[in-house]
């Protein structure tokens, strides 16, 4: 027998199908298999930190607010290196416009 929910309030557990919890526990172990595991040390006043953060601002865990944090920050080394790839080009024609209009009259053409 499937129990389904309407609506969630708070403080009342979540009622989950077999079939529901048979998913979650299919991807947590297809999640966790490709994970590795690594232990950092932190002063007594980054961990309160994280802490607070993972607290304040919805992660479940400290690995998830830490795994956020190496994304972000992989993000803001291919926008460098994209930026210093552009830096590092030629020069292309000047954005002006003459430029703008010809892009505006291409786009149309496309959309013919």
């Amino acid at each position: 027998m499937d129990r389904r929910i309407d609506r969630i309030e708070v403080g009342v557990p979540l009622v989950r199908t077999k079939r529901q919890l048979d998913l979650a526990n299919f991807c947590q172990t297809r999640y966790l298999a490709t994970m590795s595991t690594m232990n950092i040390s932190l002063p007594e006043n980054l961990k309160a930190y994280v802490d607070q953060q993972v607290n304040t601002r919805g992660y479940g865990t400290s690995s998830e607010y830490l795994r956020e944090l190496i994304r972000k920050d992989q993000d803001i080394q291919k926008l460098r290196n994209l930026l210093l790839d552009g830096a590092a080009s030629p020069q292309g024609a000047e954005a002006n416009g003459v430029y703008f209009e010809g892009l505006r009259n291409r786009i149309k053409q496309s959309a013919s």
